[in-house]
């Protein structure tokens, strides 16, 4: 008769260490050009898919609803990302 499995050993993908598990997932985004990626080419299509990602979730449990300052915190970061500019040196800018 078999044996059941008290614990399941992590196996494969699962069993690897996280550093090498975000290396070979980021190569997955690298395959595709980036001309190719829809949301690259489409900004409309990507804010539409955000808006979906987030009404999906109940409104008590979105973190930027709860803590502005957090929501802030990654508006920033996603402004200067995308003009790639550095934060300044003394840090982040208050009162924006």
């Amino acid at each position: 008769m078999a044996q059941a499995r008290q614990g399941a050993a992590k196996r494969g993908f699962a069993a690897m260490d996280r550093a090498k598990q975000r290396a070979i997932a980021s190569k997955g985004g690298q395959s595709v050009p980036s001309e190719k990626r829809s949301f690259s080419r489409d900004p409309e299509l990507a804010a539409e898919a955000g808006r979906k990602g987030g009404q999906s979730v109940a409104p008590q449990a979105r973190s930027f609803s709860q803590n502005r300052e957090l929501a802030a915190e990654a508006g920033r970061k996603g402004g200067e990302a995308r003009s790639g500019a550095q934060p300044p040196e003394g840090g982040p800018v208050e009162g924006g």
